[in-house]
């Protein structure tokens, strides 16, 4: 487990991360980065051409981390190691953000009907020039859902902000009759190999 002394900063706006760290013990601040604002966000999250989801994501979280150190630089603020994560659905190749309307949501549950999917949550924590990172990988398998099941989950309003159009930890676990990895990873941090990391860098920043 981590030490009780231990500090971070939390580069994410996500409560369910938040409660995920409270669950293991971690201490944190949090270190908000810019996601929709009059100014172009902090870190572009649009897949590039031709750019796989394993790619995507890793890329995206490393670049929340760096920012995440660059602000905390500019700011003057103590010294403490940044994590940043990044969750992305994907459907075979297909990369499944955030729906951007209630439309788009249906749709994308839809796509996920009777299907399995896979949820990539990497996790990145930086200090000074030292990153560690990693990706949890989860099979997770819907039931088919009729469109009354859709339209029914699409009203409560929960997908819109959940990559997938689904958070695992509310209504849709209704959903998933099966879950082959990490659930805290589906949720948003995967916690073994969140502490595991926090380990690791605890000992090189002390040696």
């Amino acid at each position: 487990m981590p030490t009780s002394g231990d500090r971070i900063y939390l580069a994410s706006r996500s409560p369910r991360r938040r409660e995920l760290l409270r669950q293991i013990g971690i201490d944190f601040e949090i270190l908000l980065l810019r996601e929709h604002s009059a100014r172009q966000p902090d870190v572009d999250e649009t897949p590039l051409a031709r750019e796989n989801p394993d790619d995507y994501v890793r890329r995206v979280c490393r670049e929340k981390a760096a920012t995440g150190w660059r602000r905390l630089t500019a700011r003057g603020l103590p010294r403490l190691p940044v994590l940043a994560a990044d969750t992305t659905v994907c459907l075979d190749q297909r990369i499944l953000g955030k729906p951007a309307d209630n439309a788009e949501a249906a749709a994308m549950l839809a796509a996920l009907s009777g299907r399995e999917h896979r949820v990539l949550t990497a996790v990145a924590i930086q200090f000074d020039a030292e990153v560690e990172m990693t990706v949890s990988e989860s099979i997770v398998r819907f039931d088919l859902l009729d469109e009354a099941a859709i339209a029914a989950y699409v009203a409560i309003g929960e997908p819109l902000d959940k990559a997938g159009a689904y958070g695992i930890q509310g209504h849709a676990a209704a959903f998933i009759s099966e879950l082959r990895g990490s659930y805290s990873g589906v949720m948003g941090l995967p916690l073994y190999e969140t502490a595991t990391m926090l380990r690791r860098l605890r000992k090189k920043i002390d040696a």
